[in-house]
Parts: structure tokens; sequence; C-alpha cells
């Protein structure tokens, strides 16, 4: 192989060669090397050689999934021991970024997740009150809207407008950092990445959601009682005093209570793919997508997970 790339390089730029003493067992040999040479592709049927790419493709991305789901895995359990060990040393938590972070992803959130959720509320409390008003049984819109807001709609569409904003801004920002190599300066110094960049994300986020899900539930209520009042004619004071029989607490707190779940993916995936990042501005839009992507895909199967364990221990 060595012969045969002096051999084209010396013909490419246009050299007389003259091969001398080869023996024809040489010469056999040459022409079989030449012909499976780089350069020379073997020519086989088009069937197998689709069929050999497609089986190429999935391997390739079957390989690639194992092993970002190591490194995913890798990551996350690495964070979880300085969550813990942050907890057993609260002087080593930096409250200030967490509450920078909470501003950041909790509070300048509202306006969007309240657009949402009145949306959500309007579009349930409709297309509810258009089949419920053929029985006569307009009573029991309270009841739809009361427990599917607070359970599952107000939890879930609040973690995915999160996962859009805050986890593709976490992509983003680490994105640039790692560009700019701070992230590597930081290491140099001695300074831990995870504990100074990725833990008071984490954190933050797991504070605010549960927040955002609680003020998702009120304005989603709200959006469905209004609707109520308009199409079918239902009193305020009788929408307020339905729910106080139909609303257990506990509905509320299940829905709150997935709200630390869904943080933890949302900033653990973003804060992952930020480090992925490479040396150049292009990574930094795919990573994000990929990052938002995965977020929502996560949040949604967590939410099934939820629902499984709840029905089956009858809460």
């Amino acid at each position: 192989m060595l012969f045969i790339h002096y051999y084209d390089l010396l013909k490419s730029n246009k050299c007389s060669i003259e091969v001398i003493g080869a023996k024809r067992e040489h010469e056999k040999m040459y022409q079989l090397l030449r012909k499976y040479a780089p350069g020379h592709p073997v020519v086989g049927p088009a069937f197998s050689s689709r069929f050999l790419r497609i089986f190429n493709g999935i391997g390739k991305i079957s390989v690639a999934f194992v092993l970002d789901m190591g490194a995913f895995l890798s990551f996350v359990g690495e964070n979880f021991v300085i969550f813990l060990t942050s907890l057993l040393h609260p002087l080593s938590i930096r409250f200030g970024a967490i509450v920078k972070n909470v501003e950041e992803a909790g509070v300048r959130a509202m306006p969007i997740v309240a657009l949402t959720s009145f949306l959500i509320g309007v579009v349930i409390a409709y297309q509810g009150a258009v089949q419920l008003e053929k029985f006569g049984a307009n009573i029991f819109i309270v009841d739809m809207i009361g427990i599917s807001v607070t359970r599952e709609l107000a939890p879930l569409i609040t973690a995915i407008v999160v996962a859009g904003r805050t986890g593709s801004f976490y992509t983003a920002q680490l994105g640039v950092m790692k560009i700019t190599e701070e992230i590597d300066a930081m290491s140099t110094m001695g300074f831990d990445p995870h504990r100074f960049l990725v833990l008071p994300r984490i954190m933050a986020l797991m504070i605010a959601l549960p927040l955002m899900i609680f003020f998702a539930d009120i304005i989603g209520i709200a959006a469905g009682m209004f609707i109520s009042h308009i199409h079918l004619h239902l009193s305020y004071a009788e929408f307020i005093h339905r729910l106080q029989t139909i609303l257990e607490v506990k509905h509320v707190w299940i829905g709150i209570c997935k709200g630390p779940f869904f943080a933890w993916l949302i900033a653990a995936v973003g804060c992952f793919h930020g480090f992925q990042v490479s040396k150049s501005t292009e990574s930094i839009g795919r990573y994000t997508t990929i990052s938002v992507v995965n977020a929502i895909f996560l949040v949604i199967a967590c939410d099934a997970l939820f629902s499984v364990i709840f029905t089956e221990l009858g809460i």
C-alpha cells in the first residue's frame, strides 16, 4: 500500500516511473491491492451497497446514542453528588448566583407562562362546555378544569415552556463560555465548573418551577371560570363553590411536586449540551436545538411515568 501511495503521488506530479526487477507474484499482488486501493471502490450489487449503507447509518446512530446517554448519566451523577455535598455544607452554596438565576428563569418567564396557561384554560373550558352543554351537565365543567389543570396541564405546559425558554438559554450561555474558553480558564484556576456554573442553575430552576406551576394553576382556572361564565352562564360564585367541593389539595400538590423533577431534567439537559459545544459558533445553534428537543421529550416521559405511578398508588 505504501508503494501504491508513492506511485500515485509521483504520477500526480507527472513524473516518469519505471518498475525494474519485479517478479510475477509481485505484479499479481500489486494488481490485487490496486483493485482495492482508496479511490478504487469495490463494485458490487447496488442493493447490497444501499443495504450496507442503511445498516451503517443505523449503527452510527446507535453508537452515538449510547455514548451520549452514558455521558449524560455521568454528568447527572456527578452533579447529583455535588448537590448532596452542597446540602451537607450550606456555606459552599452560591446563594447570590441562585437568586440571579431564579430571577432569570422564574420571574422573567412569568408573562409567557401566564399567557400560555390562560390560553390552555380557555381551550379546555370552551371545548368541554360545548360537549357538556348537550347533556345539561354544565356544572361538571368545574371538575374537568380544576382537576385537569392542576394535576396535568399546568405542570406539563409550564415545563415545556421553560424547557424551550430557559433550557435553551442555559445551553447557549454555557456554549458561549465554552467557545471563549472561560470554562477552561475556571478549571485551570481550580474552580469546579459544575459547582460554580451548573449547580446554581439547577437549584434555581428547582425553586422557580414549582412556583410557576402554582401560578399557572391560578391563571388556568381563572381563564376556565371566565369562559364558563360567558358560554355556560355559570356564575363566579357557583364555580368557586363547586371548585372548593371537588378540588382536593392533593391534586394541587401532585402538580407542584412534579416541578422539581421537571426542573432537574430541564436544567441538567441544558447544561449538559452547553458543555458539549465545540469550538465553533455553528455548534451552539445545533446543541441548543438538541437541548430543547431532549428536554421536552424527557419532561413528557417523566410526566407519563408519574401518571402511571399515581394511578397504581390510587392517588
